[in-house]
């Protein structure tokens, strides 16, 4: 990527200035080319069709080249058909109000409640400090980088996504040209204050770790301003969304050429986005974003509740074949694998459902059918998965009641799941239950049991173990 190095320049005229071009929406991304975008023909089946959340996923994410793409095929549909999209996508309470408008009306109305929060554009709100200052350049390089997050996180992920796919994304622009405005105001301060080049340079060295976007800026002001000081600088410079778009990118490649099916990856991925990138203190800039969601897959190609159950305890099966006693007592990487798994399985249910709320009655169904298969591994992963979505959505649906000062939530599980998933006196129940019907274990408990009470604690585990090692022999 080739980097213009001219420093400022004057109008003949000594009333307008010009600065060097940084940014460029095209250079920040990966290329991406693909030989039929077949994505914008399923978007026209899509809105062409009745089913509501497709529908609002296509209009969200907005990967066609016209604009007024979707608005056109709205226009086109019936009056009745308008009317009851209309109506899925609004509050009881709002239909008598909006029953009142045309049928464009309509239609806009519909465009509204599916796009994106109009983009509210912020300043860069950063200003190299005045003379006198006693930050060094540790904490100069903080405030950057702190400035350069609060910018990243007024991007969708949305736009993230279309910027990827070579469309227009309005914030994305905008992001680029604030770390433009960071140029031009250091560029400004250091030719005022020569004196603090030195200080930007060893800044400069912190940043390298830090924003891809604001380090950039400052490296060329000090090589515009200081040449010789540019030679211990990096030389190459990639893409600065390579760590976004690039994985969106493959999933285009490597998936199944489906919308609805990438749609609905992109919306448990938003989720995933916001919680890596945005609702974080220390931004990751080159940590790729992780597309892979094994459980999301696995639940769109399960023919039902109890096929889903069927899989999942295939895998665990697998997985804990291996497991014997010395694993437990050395709590060994094969241990801490199956933690591991445990941990990311649970948090990608809560993400599934938060992105896709009418997978929940699927899942409260496949807990039941893993209750009877006694793959406890993965019941307990999906009910603390699914409790914390029932946790964070409960003000939404209504609270039963507030007894003495008590919230009850509502119901979403089985009682006969609540009771062994219940963490009282270290899973308590699920350990008697264990006792009476051994299958694929829940680690933790057994794991603390063991550290607190030694082997004979967990006997019940080892003997299934021991069982499971002979059936194989």
């Amino acid at each position: 990527m080739s980097q213009p190095i001219s420093p400022r320049s004057v109008a003949p005229d000594s009333t307008q200035f010009s600065y060097p071009s940084l940014f460029q929406i095209g250079a920040e991304f990966p290329r991406f080319v693909v030989p039929y975008r077949w994505w914008e023909d399923e978007a026209t089946t899509v809105l062409w069709a009745f089913n509501i959340p497709e529908i609002r996923q296509v209009i969200r994410y907005g990967l066609f080249r016209d604009e007024n793409f979707p608005r056109n095929s709205l226009l086109s549909r019936n009056a009745d058909t308008i009317d009851a999209f209309l109506v899925a996508l609004s509050d009881p309470r709002e239909h008598q109000l909006l029953g009142s408008l045309s049928h464009l009306q309509r239609v806009e109305e519909i465009l509204r409640r599916c796009k994106i929060s109009p983009f509210q554009p912020a300043p860069w709100m950063w200003f190299p400090p005045p003379p006198g200052h006693d930050l060094n350049a540790q904490e100069i390089a903080d405030a950057i980088e702190a400035e350069s997050h609060h910018q990243f996180r007024k991007i969708s992920f949305e736009e993230i996504v279309r910027a990827s796919l070579g469309y227009n994304a309005v914030s994305v622009e905008w992001f680029l040209h604030q770390h433009a405005v960071l140029y031009v105001y250091l560029f400004n301060h250091l030719q005022i204050y020569p004196e603090e080049i030195p200080l930007y340079i060893e800044a400069e060295k912190h940043l390298r770790t830090q924003s891809p976007f604001a380090h950039r800026a400052l490296m060329q002001c000090i090589r515009t301003l200081q040449p010789d000081a540019a030679h211990d600088m990096p030389q190459t410079l990639t893409p600065g969304f390579e760590f976004i778009a690039g994985p969106v990118q493959m999933l285009f490649r490597d998936q199944p050429p489906s919308l609805t099916t990438i749609l609905k990856i992109f919306s448990v991925l938003a989720f995933r986005f916001r919680r890596q990138y945005i609702h974080t203190a220390k931004m990751e800039w080159h940590v790729p974003l992780n597309t892979t969601i094994l459980f999301l897959e696995d639940c769109l190609n399960s023919t039902s509740p109890k096929d889903l159950a069927r899989t999942m305890t295939g895998s665990d099966e697998l997985n804990f074949s291996g497991l014997s006693r010395q694993n437990i007592v050395a709590n060994d990487s094969l241990m801490r694998g199956l933690l591991t798994n445990w941990h990311d399985l649970s948090m990608s249910v809560w993400e599934c459902c938060a992105a896709l709320p009418d997978i929940v009655p699927f899942l409260r169904e496949c807990a039941e059918a893993l209750l009877d298969a006694r793959n406890y591994h993965s019941l307990t992963a999906l009910t603390v998965g699914l409790h914390r979505y029932n946790t964070a959505t409960t003000r939404f649906r209504s609270l039963n009641s507030t007894v003495g000062g008590m919230v009850f939530l509502d119901p979403i599980l089985p009682p006969e799941v609540v009771i062994i998933t219940n963490p009282a006196e270290n899973y308590a129940s699920y350990r008697q239950q264990y006792c009476e019907h051994p299958g694929i274990p829940f680690l933790i408990p057994h794991l603390r049991d063991y550290q607190q009470h030694g082997e004979s604690a967990i006997q019940p585990l080892l003997q299934y173990l021991q069982n499971q090692m002979a059936a194989k022999t």
